[in-house]
Protein backbone atom coordinates (compact mmCIF):
# COMPACT_ATOMS: atom_id res chain seq x y z
CA UNK A 1 0.00 0.00 0.00
CA UNK A 2 1.40 3.68 -1.04
CA UNK A 3 1.11 6.51 1.32
CA UNK A 4 -1.09 9.36 -0.03
CA UNK A 5 -0.50 12.58 0.66
CA UNK A 6 -3.19 14.41 2.64
CA UNK A 7 -4.78 16.84 0.08
CA UNK A 8 -4.79 20.33 1.05
CA UNK A 9 -8.24 21.94 1.66
CA UNK A 10 -8.55 24.94 -0.74
CA UNK A 11 -11.57 27.41 -0.77
CA UNK A 12 -12.56 30.21 -3.02
CA UNK A 13 -10.98 32.56 -0.30
CA UNK A 14 -7.47 31.09 -0.81
CA UNK A 15 -8.15 30.86 -4.48
CA UNK A 16 -8.86 34.83 -4.99
CA UNK A 17 -5.33 35.87 -3.67
CA UNK A 18 -2.99 33.20 -4.88
CA UNK A 19 -3.21 31.34 -1.45
CA UNK A 20 -2.85 34.50 0.97
CA UNK A 21 -5.60 35.28 3.40
CA UNK A 22 -6.48 38.78 3.32
CA UNK A 23 -6.49 40.64 7.00
CA UNK A 24 -7.22 44.15 7.13
CA UNK A 25 -5.32 45.39 10.24
CA UNK A 26 -4.93 49.42 11.69
CA UNK A 27 -2.37 50.64 14.36
CA UNK A 28 -2.53 53.76 16.19
CA UNK A 29 0.98 54.65 17.30
CA UNK A 30 3.07 57.23 19.65
CA UNK A 31 5.34 58.47 16.37
CA UNK A 32 6.38 57.45 12.83
CA UNK A 33 8.98 55.59 13.55
CA UNK A 34 8.58 51.38 14.15
CA UNK A 35 11.82 51.01 15.43
CA UNK A 36 11.45 53.41 18.34
CA UNK A 37 7.74 54.54 18.74
CA UNK A 38 5.13 52.63 20.94
CA UNK A 39 2.04 51.03 19.55
CA UNK A 40 -1.03 51.88 21.32
CA UNK A 41 -3.65 50.04 19.21
CA UNK A 42 -4.01 47.37 17.23
CA UNK A 43 -7.22 45.84 15.40
CA UNK A 44 -7.13 42.31 12.71
CA UNK A 45 -10.57 42.01 10.57
CA UNK A 46 -10.10 38.67 9.46
CA UNK A 47 -12.39 38.39 5.93
CA UNK A 48 -14.04 35.78 4.70
CA UNK A 49 -16.22 34.80 1.52
CA UNK A 50 -19.93 34.20 1.54
CA UNK A 51 -21.84 31.91 -0.98
CA UNK A 52 -21.47 34.43 -3.87
CA UNK A 53 -17.91 33.99 -3.26
CA UNK A 54 -18.24 38.02 -2.16
CA UNK A 55 -15.62 38.95 0.28
CA UNK A 56 -17.00 40.27 3.94
CA UNK A 57 -15.57 40.93 7.18
CA UNK A 58 -15.61 37.85 9.69
CA UNK A 59 -14.09 38.82 12.75
CA UNK A 60 -12.66 41.70 14.65
CA UNK A 61 -9.70 41.23 16.95
CA UNK A 62 -9.14 44.51 18.59
CA UNK A 63 -6.35 45.48 21.59
CA UNK A 64 -5.16 47.90 23.26
CA UNK A 65 -1.46 47.93 23.74
CA UNK A 66 1.39 48.49 26.59
CA UNK A 67 4.28 51.04 25.52
CA UNK A 68 6.87 48.26 25.05
CA UNK A 69 10.03 49.10 27.65
CA UNK A 70 12.22 52.50 26.33
CA UNK A 71 9.44 53.69 23.66
CA UNK A 72 8.81 56.90 22.59
CA UNK A 73 6.09 58.98 23.23
CA UNK A 74 5.78 61.54 20.52
CA UNK A 75 3.51 64.38 22.27
CA UNK A 76 2.15 65.38 18.99
CA UNK A 77 1.19 61.98 18.33
CA UNK A 78 -0.77 61.33 21.59
CA UNK A 79 -2.76 64.62 20.38
CA UNK A 80 -3.99 63.35 17.38
CA UNK A 81 -4.98 60.30 18.11
CA UNK A 82 -6.51 61.39 21.83
CA UNK A 83 -4.99 58.21 23.34
CA UNK A 84 -3.66 58.45 26.98
CA UNK A 85 -1.48 55.34 27.10
CA UNK A 86 -1.67 55.71 30.93
CA UNK A 87 -5.61 56.35 31.95
CA UNK A 88 -6.33 54.55 34.53
CA UNK A 89 -9.52 52.75 32.80
CA UNK A 90 -7.42 51.57 29.84
CA UNK A 91 -6.76 47.91 29.72
CA UNK A 92 -3.94 47.35 27.93
CA UNK A 93 -1.83 44.49 27.47
CA UNK A 94 2.04 43.63 26.81
CA UNK A 95 3.00 44.18 23.04
CA UNK A 96 3.92 40.96 22.63
CA UNK A 97 1.26 38.88 24.38
CA UNK A 98 -0.91 41.48 21.80
CA UNK A 99 0.62 39.73 18.95
CA UNK A 100 0.84 36.42 19.98
CA UNK A 101 -3.26 36.03 20.02
CA UNK A 102 -3.59 37.90 17.19
CA UNK A 103 -1.43 35.89 15.11
CA UNK A 104 -2.81 32.98 16.49
CA UNK A 105 -6.51 33.88 15.43
CA UNK A 106 -4.82 34.59 11.92
CA UNK A 107 -3.16 30.91 11.56
CA UNK A 108 -6.27 29.43 12.34
CA UNK A 109 -8.16 30.94 9.70
CA UNK A 110 -5.78 30.35 7.06
CA UNK A 111 -5.24 26.64 8.19
CA UNK A 112 -9.27 26.69 7.99
CA UNK A 113 -9.04 28.31 4.41
CA UNK A 114 -6.01 26.10 3.13
CA UNK A 115 -4.08 29.17 2.81
CA UNK A 116 -0.42 29.39 2.87
CA UNK A 117 0.35 32.66 4.21
CA UNK A 118 -1.66 35.72 5.51
CA UNK A 119 -1.42 39.21 3.18
CA UNK A 120 -1.73 42.32 4.92
CA UNK A 121 -4.62 45.25 3.87
CA UNK A 122 -4.53 48.56 5.13
CA UNK A 123 -4.56 52.30 4.28
CA UNK A 124 -1.00 53.51 3.39
CA UNK A 125 -0.29 49.93 4.02
CA UNK A 126 3.76 50.60 4.04
CA UNK A 127 3.34 52.08 7.80
CA UNK A 128 1.66 49.42 9.39
CA UNK A 129 3.46 46.99 7.73
CA UNK A 130 6.67 48.48 9.27
CA UNK A 131 5.24 47.96 12.67
CA UNK A 132 3.98 44.71 12.70
CA UNK A 133 7.55 43.42 11.52
CA UNK A 134 9.58 46.15 13.99
CA UNK A 135 6.70 44.29 16.90
CA UNK A 136 7.56 40.78 15.60
CA UNK A 137 11.50 41.48 15.58
CA UNK A 138 11.06 43.50 18.65
CA UNK A 139 9.88 39.27 20.35
CA UNK A 140 11.49 37.44 18.27
CA UNK A 141 8.01 35.66 17.40
CA UNK A 142 8.90 33.08 14.76
CA UNK A 143 5.51 32.81 13.54
CA UNK A 144 4.51 35.98 12.15
CA UNK A 145 2.02 34.53 9.57
CA UNK A 146 2.05 38.10 7.17
CA UNK A 147 4.39 37.87 3.91
CA UNK A 148 7.20 39.40 4.50
CA UNK A 149 6.88 42.70 1.64
CA UNK A 150 3.74 42.48 0.02
CA UNK A 151 0.42 44.30 1.30
CA UNK A 152 -2.91 45.06 -0.04
CA UNK A 153 -3.02 49.39 0.22
CA UNK A 154 -6.84 50.65 0.20
CA UNK A 155 -5.45 53.86 -0.15
CA UNK A 156 -4.01 53.20 -3.65
CA UNK A 157 -7.24 51.36 -4.88
CA UNK A 158 -9.06 54.14 -3.87
CA UNK A 159 -6.84 56.20 -5.85
CA UNK A 160 -8.02 53.81 -8.90
CA UNK A 161 -11.17 53.33 -8.06
CA UNK A 162 -12.66 56.51 -6.68
CA UNK A 163 -9.75 59.59 -7.43
CA UNK A 164 -9.65 59.53 -3.82
CA UNK A 165 -6.79 58.81 -0.98
CA UNK A 166 -7.80 59.85 2.06
CA UNK A 167 -10.18 57.06 4.19
CA UNK A 168 -13.50 59.05 4.88
CA UNK A 169 -13.46 60.04 1.51
CA UNK A 170 -12.97 57.10 -0.26
CA UNK A 171 -15.91 55.58 1.93
CA UNK A 172 -18.09 58.39 1.21
CA UNK A 173 -17.36 58.00 -3.01
CA UNK A 174 -18.20 54.34 -2.28
CA UNK A 175 -21.52 54.97 -0.32
CA UNK A 176 -20.45 53.83 2.93
CA UNK A 177 -21.08 56.10 6.31
CA UNK A 178 -17.84 57.05 7.76
CA UNK A 179 -18.42 58.83 11.13
CA UNK A 180 -15.45 61.50 12.06
CA UNK A 181 -16.03 61.42 15.54
CA UNK A 182 -14.93 57.75 15.68
CA UNK A 183 -12.24 57.71 13.32
CA UNK A 184 -8.35 56.90 14.71
CA UNK A 185 -9.56 54.49 16.88
CA UNK A 186 -8.18 51.66 15.49
CA UNK A 187 -11.03 49.50 15.64
CA UNK A 188 -13.41 51.87 13.62
CA UNK A 189 -10.50 52.31 11.09
CA UNK A 190 -9.72 49.08 10.46
CA UNK A 191 -13.44 48.39 10.22
CA UNK A 192 -14.09 50.79 7.55
CA UNK A 193 -11.43 49.88 6.11
CA UNK A 194 -12.40 46.44 5.83
CA UNK A 195 -15.76 47.77 4.28
CA UNK A 196 -14.17 49.70 1.87
CA UNK A 197 -11.68 46.81 0.70
CA UNK A 198 -14.46 44.55 -0.08
CA UNK A 199 -16.54 47.03 -1.53
CA UNK A 200 -13.51 47.51 -4.09
CA UNK A 201 -12.90 43.70 -4.71
CA UNK A 202 -16.42 42.75 -5.00
CA UNK A 203 -17.61 45.77 -7.21
CA UNK A 204 -14.91 44.97 -9.92
CA UNK A 205 -15.92 40.98 -9.80
CA UNK A 206 -19.91 42.54 -10.18
CA UNK A 207 -17.92 44.36 -14.15
CA UNK A 208 -16.59 40.98 -14.61
CA UNK A 209 -13.57 40.80 -13.05
CA UNK A 210 -11.19 38.42 -11.29
CA UNK A 211 -12.28 36.02 -10.58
Amino acid sequence: MTDQKKTKIKTPLSSRFRGYLPVVLDIETAGFKAETDAILEVSAVILGMDDRNHLTPETTHTYHVQPFEGANLDEASLKFTGINPYHPLRIAHPEKDVFSDMFKHIRKKMKDEGCSRAILVAHNAHFDHGFIRAASERHNLKRNPFHPFSSLDTATLSAISFGQTVLSRACEAAGLDFDSEQAHSAKYDAEKTADLFCYIVNHWKNLGGWP
